[in-house]
């Protein structure tokens, strides 16, 4: 489907000879504005050069020469030379709208917005020659870059007040204009009074939906565009693929894809990728795998879309493994590639793999660019390398929010409190605008610390004042605060007040915490609620029959296994594995089938009669079985963690970390 692109075929061999005075022929102006123009084109600066001295020679570039001067301008403008452009510009007596028109373009092309606003008030100023629908849609379009929303108002009310609204070039810059601005009212207000829009009208208004999160309005401009048989394009295409995806409307997305084959429209790396991604956002990354699996030949754009459609569905090794597959074919990853992985790597807390894709991306220059960096410390967060993330954090020339809030909430998650908010301090000081994730890393860190007073200033007051909306997670995390220092009246006063509907991880929040402080009245009563909510909740009687546990209440356990029985309701048994040079080793639980068992277990003995004489006590309370304690005793003695610890000092370096997952 992907056809390779053919090259340009540049004629500038034959252009020596219409400037040799003995040629037969003599050039034409017409030869030289065809040269000049080729010469933009193809940002052919030595070429261009060459015919404008040519043109000073034979005296063309004199004020009766407009033509060959608005070439000029044009030329210049296109090879980044719009300095020289506009020098010629002033130079004119006469100025007609494609001399305006070609100096502004040249301004747009190199990002200069507001020389183009400047121009155009010196034009209407000056009274010389009228603007038209070309020269307001480049205004417009100038406006769109740096946020000048005030000066596009202007050119609305200039173009409504001369009346060119109605063209298409106008009408169309300015709903891609509101779009671009998240300003959707305005572009539907446009879209809707001004009468024959077309596909490029369509295109903007539903690319604004889009990236504004108007699902709903976009499935209206959608029916509105199928009702009206219009032809759709590439970009059509596109924005309703990402449409579907952001709907997950798998049927949706395969009618599109069939209308897609049955048009003329060409299956470019752009529209490809836009499948792909519309499959996996559906959570069918087999079909997205098939599509790929299809085409002739792929760029790193549709890799990383398959990677990213496996990593969106949780199939974190088959993300990984396309990467040997795609250094096979010898396409080089981008930043996007790396970002998939090592996301891919977090999910898998797969440190050794996420370490060797952070080498990878030091060797290939990717080390710096923001999205990378993002995805290490999410890598090394989730693996529990704590260090390694703040060191990447440490090193990043330039953050962005995302960044802030994976080291808030990295360092939050592993119970590191203070460091926590001392990030965030120091994000407040770089005038970074927290946002509703920040604020959940922060108020989980106050949980930790048992900041109840800071906690709740948090809440009422710094949210308030960035004008954070509190959501279900901060309102939990208050709940783990109170509970945290014992305060569980309050906790549950607080549930019973806050303006949100509680989920079964908030009940359990507060379970856990009658858990800890041994109020198991109330725990019995949350226990109670939760199970309501989810019959099915492994955790819930789990920590039902802990409680029952620790209070002798035997009967109890009983009864709660009998429910579980009677649900078909199984707990998952522990495991914890841990990774030694390319291999990992799993354990569970008393687990024997190591082959190293038997030193395993000798070394956890050890480790046991060595740490006793400095104060451990296993927590017996916890064990759900009525036999002695010191049968009890040795349930705890050979949990999967313990295991895994004693492997790792078996095997290790002494100098080395050991992480356990």
């Amino acid at each position: 489907m992907l056809k390779p692109q053919r090259k340009a075929y540049v004629p500038f061999r034959y252009a020596p000879f219409l400037f040799k005075p003995n040629a037969g022929t003599p050039s034409s102006p017409l030869d030289h504005i065809k040269l000049l123009k080729l010469s933009a084109d193809t940002k052919n600066l030595k070429a261009g050069k060459t015919i404008h001295a040519h043109l000073i020679i034979t005296n063309q570039t004199t004020q009766s020469n407009r033509i060959e001067v608005n070439s000029l301008i044009n030329f210049y403008a296109k090879v980044n030379q719009v300095s020289v452009a506009h020098n010629l510009f002033d130079r004119m007596s006469e100025r007609n709208v494609v001399s305006w028109s070609a100096l502004m373009t040249g301004y747009l092309l190199n990002g200069f917005s507001l020389e183009v606003i400047r121009l155009l008030k010196d034009m209407v100023s000056e009274g010389n020659v009228s603007p038209n629908e070309y020269i307001f849609a480049i205004a417009i379009s100038s406006c769109c870059d740096r946020g000048r929303i005030e000066e596009g108002r202007q050119c609305q009310a200039l173009v409504v007040k001369t009346g060119f609204l109605f063209y298409s070039y106008v009408r169309n810059a300015l709903v891609s204009m509101y779009s671009r601005f998240s300003i959707v009212r305005d572009a539907m207000g446009v879209w809707n009074e001004v009468p024959g829009n077309d596909i490029v009208a369509y295109n903007s208004i539903l690319s604004g939906f889009l990236e504004n999160g108007y699902l709903k309005e976009g499935l209206e401009g959608l029916r509105s565009m199928l009702g009206k048989s219009m032809k759709w394009d590439k970009v059509t295409f596109v924005n309703v693929f990402g449409l579907c995806a952001s709907l997950k409307d798998f049927k949706l997305g395969l009618q599109v894809h069939g209308k897609m084959l049955r048009s003329d429209v060409e299956c470019d790396a752009y529209v490809s990728s836009a499948i792909i991604n519309m499959y996996g956002k559906c959570g069918n990354s087999s079909m997205a795998r098939g599509f790929f699996n299809g085409l002739q030949s792929g760029n790193v754009v549709l890799w990383t879309a398959v990677m990213a459609a496996y990593f969106q569905n949780g199939c974190f090794e088959e993300a990984l493994n396309l990467f040997s597959k795609m250094e096979h074919e010898n396409v080089k990853s981008n930043e996007f590639t790396y970002a998939v992985l090592l996301n891919a790597s977090a999910g898998l807390s797969a440190l050794r793999i996420g370490s060797s894709l952070h080498g990878h991306c030091e060797k290939s220059g990717f080390k710096q660019h923001v999205m990378v960096g993002n995805a290490l410390i999410n890598m090394y967060v989730k693996s529990g390398n704590i260090e390694a993330a703040m060191k990447v954090f440490s090193d990043m020339m330039h953050r962005d929010i995302i960044t802030w809030n994976a080291m808030i909430c990295g360092l939050s998650h592993h119970g590191l409190g203070k460091r926590a908010l001392l990030v965030f301090q120091n994000m407040l000081a770089a005038e970074e605008h927290p946002n509703y994730v920040t604020f959940t890393g922060v108020l989980s860190a106050c949980g930790h610390l048992g900041l109840v007073q800071e906690g709740f200033y948090y809440l009422h007051h710094l949210m308030k004042q960035f004008g954070v909306q509190p959501g279900l997670e901060h309102y939990t995390c208050i709940v783990g605060l109170l509970s945290k220092v014992g305060r569980l009246d309050e906790a549950q006063n607080f549930m019973s007040t806050a303006p949100v509907k509680w989920d079964v991880v908030a009940w359990r929040t507060l379970l856990n915490a009658c858990h800890v402080h041994q109020n198991y009245g109330l725990g019995r009563w949350v226990a109670e609620s939760v199970l309501e909510m989810d019959p099915h909740d492994v955790g819930t009687y789990t920590l039902l029959s802990n409680m029952y546990a620790k209070e002798k209440r035997w009967d109890g356990v009983v009864k709660v296994r009998q429910l579980m029985r009677d649900k078909n309701i199984k707990k998952e048994p522990g495991v914890s594995w841990i990774e030694i040079g390319n291999a990992t080793h799993i354990f569970t639980s008393e687990g024997n089938k190591h082959p190293d068992c038997s030193q395993i277990y000798h070394k956890v003995k050890g480790l046991l009669a060595m740490i006793k004489p400095l104060g451990y006590t296993p927590d017996i309370g916890a064990v759900l079985h009525d036999v002695e304690d010191e049968q009890k005793e040795y349930y705890l003695s050979y949990h999967s963690e313990k295991l895994a610890i004693a492997y790792g000092l078996l095997k290790m370096p002494s100098e080395a970390s050991i992480i356990v997952t």
